[in-house]
């Protein structure tokens, strides 16, 4: 099978196209043919070696942690999955991933794909949809009612964290490049910031809650903006603990978990018409380097989705 792997640490020249074997689910995995996956800027960290404290890579490594596909073959202890079954979800970031045409995945990592979309629009939400959600909900603890500030409210995870905000009757507030502050309204913020040009602590007060997924000065300026008592919830590095604790704020970081209750969630919401996946491109598996590349543009919205078949 082809598959995209990386020997080395570097740039995304790294990643290579290779033909290997099609590999055999242990007891409590599944072999899932592969339709679909997508990037997400741990890609990069992990091909740069810049994630080895959280996801220790041993070489070589299969890249990808997004898969929607169909399940090929079972290991004897699943009980819950049959062949032909339709999946989604993230394999684990130090397990061989989805840039292949076939990856094995631990069955409980995994969930029934959305039925009212493809799998190229399915594979644009396991890893960046659990972010969101978890993010929100299990850390953020968020309620209707609330007041919310997004950051990077127009990317992969950003776009899915506004339309969950929305639908549990938060107000949702998004930071963004200029370009992308109408699109952030269509998602379903109340309002839109532009980052670059505006300052968005003398925009807003009071919050309940911060989702951060840029970090370092836009961490820092957020506490000016918690109400006392409210949460700041990172996907990054959780830097200003002393600021917050001063300002009585629960400052938390957060490495989202491939938990099939959480994607059974999604995926409902998705056939009920409330959240759809943003995809920005489609590629191939053989341009995969690109999709990477195109991916670290700061700018881009939703999700780039890797085409297997």
């Amino acid at each position: 099978m082809k598959a995209i792997r990386i020997h080395e640490f570097g740039g995304p020249d790294v990643l290579e196209l290779e033909d290997i074997e099609i590999p055999k689910p242990a007891g409590d995995e599944v072999l899932v043919k592969v339709y679909a996956s997508s990037v997400n800027p741990v890609d990069q960290k992990i091909f740069a070696g810049e994630a080895q404290q959280k996801f220790p890579t041993k070489f070589p490594l299969t890249m990808g942690w997004d898969v929607s596909g169909v399940i090929e073959s079972v290991g004897e202890k699943v009980h819950n999955m049959r062949i032909g079954d339709e999946v989604y979800g993230r394999p684990f970031p130090t397990t061989n991933g989805a840039f292949a045409e076939y990856a094995v995945v631990k069955a409980n990592q995994l969930s029934p794909k959305p039925k009212s979309i493809d799998h190229l629009n399915a594979a644009a939400i396991p890893l960046a949809g659990l972010t969101a959600w978890q993010g929100l909900f299990q850390y953020g603890k968020l309620q209707k009612g609330q007041k919310v500030l997004i950051h990077a409210a127009s990317g992969g995870v950003g776009s899915f964290a506004v339309q969950f905000a929305k639908w549990k009757g938060a107000y949702v507030i998004g930071t963004g490049a200029a370009e992308n502050l109408s699109f952030i309204k269509q998602l379903g913020a109340d309002e839109a910031i532009d980052y670059k040009n505006e300052r968005f602590e003398e925009k807003v007060s009071e919050v309940d809650l911060v989702f951060d997924l840029i970090g370092k000065d836009t961490q820092q300026r957020s506490i000016q903006v918690i109400k006392e008592g409210g949460r700041l919830i990172t996907t990054v590095q959780p830097e200003f603990q002393e600021e917050a604790k001063e300002k009585h704020i629960h400052l938390e970081g957060f490495t989202a978990q491939s938990y099939p209750a959480d994607l059974k969630q999604i995926a409902d919401l998705v056939d009920e018409g409330k959240v759809s996946p943003v995809v920005s491109a489609v590629m191939s598996l053989e341009d995969a380097k690109k999709a990477e590349i195109l991916s670290s543009n700061k700018s881009s919205r939703g999700k780039i989705v890797i085409k297997v078949v």
